[in-house]
This record gives C-alpha cells, structure tokens and sequence, in this order.
C-alpha cells in the first residue's frame, strides 16, 4: 500500500499540472517543476536510501518515509504559491525514495527464495497498477474536487500503512558501517544534473557540464577509496547482477520511449483524440501491470534467464509493429502492438529485480535494491532525452530497437547461478 502510492503520485499529478499553474497565476513552463523536482530527488537519493536501510534497519526507514511522504501530502494541500509546493513536493519525493527500495529489502528478507520472484512479480503489478491508474484518477479527483484532491487522497492510505506497517513488518539486523557523506554528496548531485538536462535543457552550460564531469570523476575516486562505499563496484564482478541492472535500464529505456514517443505519434502524425490516446495508453500499461504478475509465476517454470530474454524479444517484434504502423492501421492492429510492448516491458521484471537481489548477500540488500532503482530511474531518462531530441524523426525507433537487441543478446550472459550461491553450495 505505501510503495503502491509512489507510481500514482508520480503520474497523478502531470493530468493537475495546468490546474496548479493557473491556481498560482504561474505559467506552464515554471509549474514543471513539480514534476521535475519529484523527479530529482527520486533518482539522486535512491541509492542512498537502500544504504541508510542497510545501517539502521529496513523497517525504520520504510516507516521514515512514509512519514515523510505524509508530511509531504498535507502540506501540499496547504501550498501558499508554486514554489512552497515544489518544496513540498520534495518531501513527497523523498519519502517514496526511502521507502520503495526499503520496501523491496524487507520482502527479500521475509519471502523464501522459491517465492520471490513471484512476490516481486506481484510488487511488480501493484506498481505498474499505480502509474496506470494515476492519471484516470487524477483527472477524476480534479473534475470533481478541484487540484487539492490530489493530495488529499493519500493521507488515508499513508496512515493506514503506516500503522499496518509498525505492527506487522519484521525488523532486520543492522550493518556496522558509516554513511558515505562525500560519495553520496558528489552523486546526488551527479543525478539532479543529469535530470536538469534532461529536463530543462536550458541549464546545460559550459559551466554546468564542468561540475558535472568532476562530480562523477570525485564519486568514482571516493567510491574506490572508502572502506565503506555507497555503491560497492565489486558487486558488479558478479555476472548476474550487473547483467540484471543493465537489463533493467536497458528494458526501462524501451518502455519509456514507448510511453512518451507513442502519445506523439498518435496525436501529431495519425490526428488520434488525446482522449483516445489515453486509452491506448491504459492498455499498455495494464498489459505491463498483469505481464509483470505472470513473469513472476513463469519464472519458476521456465526460469528467470529464459525469461528475461523473452522480454527484450517481444519488445522487439513491438517495435518492429510500431514502425509498421499508419493512420490506416486498424485498432486492433494499434492495440496489439500495445499489448505485445506492455508483455515485453512487464514479464522480465521480477526476474531481473530477483537476480539483482540473490546476487548479493542479505545485509547488502538495501545497496542492492537502491543500485537497482537507480539504473531503472536512469533508463526512464536515458528514454526521455531520446525523445526530446527525437521525437520527430523515425530513427527513435531504431535506437529502441537496438537496445532490445542489446538487452535480448545480453541477458546470455546472466547466470543461471550468482557467485555467492555457487560459494555457498560449494
């Protein structure tokens, strides 16, 4: 219930976007912000979030950041102008960013192993459900309630998770470590540039490129330095979690550039209504919500390898249809190509979250998990600068094809065993 609202937020508010920016006498391009700033501090603190569980306990920071989230809710409600609510919305952000890989720790430590890939692909469900619902949601809440329902409707169920949450969920040892303050320092900052680009490619100056390329270079000789490293590179030594977060970034990439590039197809070259487009939308987004459930049931038939291959295969032959299509394509012929993108995007994704998480012993699980949502998170803006400089040409498709195929021709390379579970059966 408290990860499920991390999605809905994040898609929820772009249908109040307008609202919002005429509420504040603001104008479109300033109101972006809200989304922009959610989308800063997700990627840049996820992975400092996984190490803080790994510290001081899953459970705590999960509670944490519902708690904050909740703060973040109501005081959005009460946003005086836009910029007291881009603060606001911060808050938000940073309570998703702590509590989804915590969350996702958590489950690694209470599922048996022959079940968690079937558990993530139930996690896996409720997610996608959440970015699929949002918007419908919001546009309903705003047609009736006006922008402030937005917000309100998460108070409920942020105080029934929470207190479902202090009772229920186990509590997990701690790790004896200390918190990587400059490492964590030089990536956070890394990211949020990177967003920046992406997002507003305005602030790409000479000056800004420079603090970029130095922050990473400074991380990367931090990292490699600290006795206790916010993201220990020796982890990926280990075919099967590397392989699993290329692949997830890689699976990310295409399904973010179907999203985004899709909508602008329909609307601009086919003269699809947005309403109509919007459906479409839905049905991608549900094909990849009940695909991602299945994945995870399939994978202990046919195996997690198989079935991450399987994935970039049938993304694949979905690009292959989008590049097919016209504005005399049938809607059965639209919708099938949807469904056949939304099955590649959703049925791999246990399986690579798993393989990401067996592939490293149980106290490192928080890391794991923030690596994992950070290369997610940086697929979705590798597909967003795709589209921005793109988005008018046809060769998008190609690159998202090539990526399939690099993804489909990598995923060999995963083992069918992790290092640590052939030490351990040795």
């Amino acid at each position: 219930m408290g990860t499920f609202l991390v999605p809905v937020n994040s898609t929820m508010i772009t249908i109040g976007l307008t609202t919002i920016a005429a509420s504040f006498g603001r104008s479109l391009t300033e109101a972006s912000w809200i989304i922009t700033i959610y989308l800063i501090v997700m990627a840049a603190t996820q992975p400092v979030a996984g190490k803080l569980g790994d510290l001081f306990g899953y459970k705590r920071m999960f509670l944490i950041g519902l708690g904050l989230s909740l703060i973040g809710s109501i005081a959005c409600v009460f946003s005086f102008n836009l910029w007291s609510m881009i603060v606001f919305r911060s808050f938000q952000a940073l309570g998703g960013s702590l509590a989804v890989p915590n969350g996702t720790a958590l489950l690694r430590h209470v599922v048996a192993k022959e079940k968690l890939s079937q558990t993530f692909g139930f996690f896996g469900l409720l997610m996608g459900l959440g970015a699929a619902v949002g918007p419908l949601a919001g546009s309903v809440l705003i047609s009736t309630w006006g922008w402030k329902s937005i917000f309100w409707v998460n108070i409920p169920f942020l105080l029934i998770s929470f207190a479902i949450a202090v009772f229920i969920l186990p509590k997990t040892d701690r790790k004896e470590s200390r918190i990587d303050f400059l490492g964590s320092l030089t990536l956070a900052v890394s990211l949020s540039l990177i967003v920046l680009f992406i997002t507003h490619p305005d602030w790409i100056k000479w000056w800004s490129v420079v603090i970029l390329m130095v922050c990473i270079a400074l991380f990367i000789v931090v990292e490699l330095k600290c006795k206790y490293p916010l993201i220990e590179f020796g982890l990926f030594r280990d075919r099967s979690f590397s392989g699993a977060n290329v692949s997830i970034l890689l699976s990310n990439s295409v399904m973010y550039g179907t999203i985004l590039m899709i909508p602008i197809l329909f609307e601009q070259r086919f003269s699809i209504s947005i309403e109509k487009v919007g459906l479409f939308m839905f049905v991608f987004s549900l094909s990849m919500s009940l695909c991602s459930w299945l994945g995870g049931w399939l994978s202990t038939k046919i195996g997690q390898e198989k079935l991450i291959t399987l994935a970039f295969i049938l993304q694949l032959i979905s690009i292959c249809f989008y590049m097919g299509m016209s504005a005399d394509s049938s809607i059965f012929f639209m919708i099938s190509a949807l469904i056949i993108g939304g099955l590649g995007a959703g049925i791999g994704l246990p399986s690579m979250q798993t393989k990401n998480l067996e592939s490293v012993s149980k106290e490192k699980t928080g890391v794991a998990s923030g690596i994992y949502s950070t290369f997610r998170y940086m697929g979705g803006m590798t597909a967003s600068a795709m589209v921005s400089i793109l988005f008018s040409s046809q060769s998008i498709f190609y690159i998202l094809a090539g990526l399939a195929l690099t993804g489909g021709v990598l995923s060999f390379s995963i083992k069918a065993k992790s290092v640590l579970e052939e030490k351990a059966s040795a």
